[in-house]
């Protein structure tokens, strides 16, 4: 889980670094290797993350919150492609940002904001599909860590390996029958390790109605 201090997510690159001393900034050109230009961009993660989203994230900062599976956004928060809007010149998507936005609101959608870089309001994010819950100003932490802890109580296997195989449905299959063979080979070991002895337990009377096993 992740957010920002102050008041905001995150506004992007340090664009007076940039203009001040450009030959100083080392980026790493091969993208299967850490850090990107905004850090952890290029990341993947064994885990579910989530980030805490106040204020603006906006340009690179967008492209932070994209790199979460579930994005918590205050009522006031604001994201955009705000890297489109500075005038006399433009900052490049390089964090991700025209890979993962298509994928997570479609290309129309993610279009319209790349193309425009106007500013989205927490519910419009919501109605995309880009926020997963809007909760009151000051609050997105703390609903991020009681999600987190949600989360955290199921079945560790189970979710992880339900989450992977939808990553890989959506990043890396060539095609549809690829991605139900991935899910179903790294779904088997799970039922035998996890599900038999959970099953077993229910059988008994554990966990009804949705109670923790």
């Amino acid at each position: 889980m992740f957010g920002g201090l102050g008041g905001n997510f995150c506004a992007g690159y340090d664009l007076k670094e940039l203009a001040h001393n450009p030959t100083a900034i080392k980026w790493e050109q091969d993208v299967t290797k850490s850090p990107g230009p905004m850090g952890p961009s290029r990341m993947t993660f064994s885990k579910p993350v989530i980030a805490a989203v106040s204020g603006y994230a906006v340009a690179g900062g967008l492209e932070l919150s994209l790199l979460a599976d579930l994005r918590v956004m205050e009522e006031s928060a604001i994201l955009g492609v705000f890297c489109r809007r500075f005038g006399v010149f433009c900052v490049p998507l390089v964090d991700g940002g025209t890979v993962r936005l298509p994928k997570l609101i479609g290309l129309s959608r993610a279009l319209d904001l790349i193309l425009t870089g106007r500013p989205v309001s927490a519910q419009e994010a919501y109605q995309f599909g880009l926020a997963n819950r809007i909760v009151p100003n000051g609050q997105a932490l703390q609903h991020a860590v009681e999600l987190a802890k949600q989360i955290s109580a199921f079945p560790q296997q189970c979710m992880r390996g339900d989450r992977n195989s939808a990553y890989y449905s959506a990043f890396d299959a060539s095609s549809f029958s690829e991605a139900m063979q991935f899910e179903f080979d790294t779904g088997i070991p799970v039922i035998l390790e996890e599900s038999v002895p959970g099953a077993k337990k229910f059988s008994l009377g554990q966990g009804r109605g949705g109670t923790k096993l």
